[in-house]
């Protein structure tokens, strides 16, 4: 435990990177490609990807803000628990939003941050706004498929810089 604690602030950043990828190929080929159990096996294999994410951006931006890192986590671990238990009361997709407010809150420390570039961090927090219009579901329909096309576009900016780049360690140990 130690050994982690102790890895390099780059290091979890593409860590992160790389669980987001994977978290975002198996949940689109989940929707996409495959039925029935499998899935529901790609959908819970995205969920667990997808907590190694929270909790490796949980340590990158702790540095950044220790409450509102904290917010991100529980927002984005009460989102994976909707998800992975597929609850979507009065058909309102809870999960989408809860990740939102998780999009907002990362984009937020990342554009605050000095280690990450600004511009991710913006598209992230925009991709948090377009994800959290799936409580309104008359509204993410009407704004369907530029919400979309925003959301993927936000998080796919961050999760490709902390893939390629990581985060400027020098900075970071500043923070």
């Amino acid at each position: 435990m130690e050994r982690i604690r102790e890895a390099s602030p780059r290091l979890k950043a593409r860590i992160a990177g790389v669980f987001y990828l994977l978290a975002v190929l198996t949940a689109v080929s989940g929707e996409t490609f495959f039925r029935g159990r499998l899935s529901h096996t790609a959908g819970l294999t995205a969920v667990a990807c997808f907590v190694v994410v929270t909790l490796a951006l949980y340590s990158v931006f702790e540095p950044v803000n220790r409450g509102l890192s904290l917010l991100a986590v529980f927002s984005n671990l009460v989102g994976l628990g909707f998800e992975a238990l597929r609850l979507n009361p009065w058909g309102v997709d809870i999960a989408m939003a809860f990740h939102g407010l998780y999009c907002l809150v990362i984009g937020y420390l990342a554009f605050r941050s000095t280690f990450l570039p600004r511009i991710p961090g913006a598209l992230m927090a925009f991709a948090g706004l377009a994800w959290m219009t799936t409580v309104l579901s008359p509204l993410a329909k009407y704004l369907s498929p530029y919400n979309v096309a925003l959301g993927f576009l936000g998080e796919g900016s961050l999760m490709l810089w902390l893939l390629v780049m990581g985060v400027d360690v020098q900075r970071w140990k500043e923070r």
